[in-house]
């Protein structure tokens, strides 16, 4: 990363808002686009659900590696909003670039929002996406028994929501990330976008955090914080340490920085990602 990129990290506040996402978004797209940002092969708005936010787009190489190891991303949104692929910006279809540029398929998705849909619609809507990816993604080159799950923020709630409906079974995933997620609802401080998906009665918060299923996870995880992610995101990181088998301190980037910089400055997220899944992106007993 250059020193003009960090010195604006640095000096950006950590709090995640409209000004902080496209401020981020700003600083990393001349890079992407100088870079090209798109996988050679991009087929888009597959469904895996009748609901219209219910679909996936699939990045590849004309010529994948037999078998590829596959990346089913889910992008964060705060809940009630993101998209996999954001008009004007190279986001997130860089995500597919980078995965084709190191011979994985890549797969990401919309899921349904809040506040319309609440808790459990994003977990189910990631179970059916990788019901979908099992069935389909031999077809592009993808071997569905090498599938590795990642989210960011809002995103990787909703992953780690599937994989705590498991309880202690096996995921149909090889392996799974999270990034910057939200798992113990009774530890962090309540605010309008986490009510807006999981409701504001306290004494429902128990039953529907993942962070007791996590700790049953019958799969690798990967987990990371950013350096300069607001509080009660290291306090969530922190809540998940003891138990991944993975853990990745991303030093110089904030909560948005962290994700639009993959494929371009590699070395803090990247590099720990691709090896955790060349590791782990092994043929699933499921």
């Amino acid at each position: 990363m250059t020193t003009r990129h960090e010195a604006v990290i640095r000096s950006t506040p950590a709090e995640v808002t409209p000004e902080l996402i496209q401020g981020m978004w700003a600083l990393f797209a001349r890079d992407h686009r100088e870079r090209g940002y798109e996988a050679p092969v991009v087929v888009t708005d597959e469904s895996y659900g009748t609901h219209p936010r219910q679909r996936l787009d699939v990045h590849r190489a004309f010529e994948p590696p037999a078998g590829a190891p596959v990346l089913l991303f889910a992008p964060g949104g705060g809940f009630v909003a993101g998209d996999k692929d954001t008009a004007g910006f190279p986001f997130y279809r860089h995500i597919g670039r980078w995965a084709a540029d190191r011979g994985l398929v890549a797969v990401t998705m919309n899921y349904r929002l809040a506040p319309e849909h609440r808790w459990p619609a994003g977990a189910q809507d990631v179970a059916d996406a990788v019901a979908w990816v099992r069935a389909n993604i031999a077809e592009h080159g993808g071997d569905p028994e090498r599938i590795v799950l990642v989210g960011h923020s809002a995103g990787a709630a909703h992953v780690a929501g599937y994989l705590a409906c498991h309880g202690g079974t096996r995921p149909r995933v090889a392996a799974a990330g999270l990034l910057s997620g939200i798992y113990d609802l009774r530890e962090l401080r309540q605010n309008e976008l986490l009510r807006s998906y999981y409701g504001s009665d306290p004494a429902e918060l128990p039953a529907r955090e993942a962070l007791p299923g996590l700790r049953d996870c019958a799969i690798p995880l990967l987990a990371c914080v950013a350096e300069l992610d607001p509080p009660d995101f290291h306090a969530q990181a922190e809540a998940v340490r003891d138990f991944v088998s993975s853990f990745v301190h991303v030093t110089g980037h904030n909560h948005i920085s962290e994700i639009v910089a993959l494929g371009v400055d590699d070395a803090p997220l990247g590099e720990p990602l691709l090896r955790f899944i060349e590791e782990y992106a092994v043929r699933s007993t499921a």
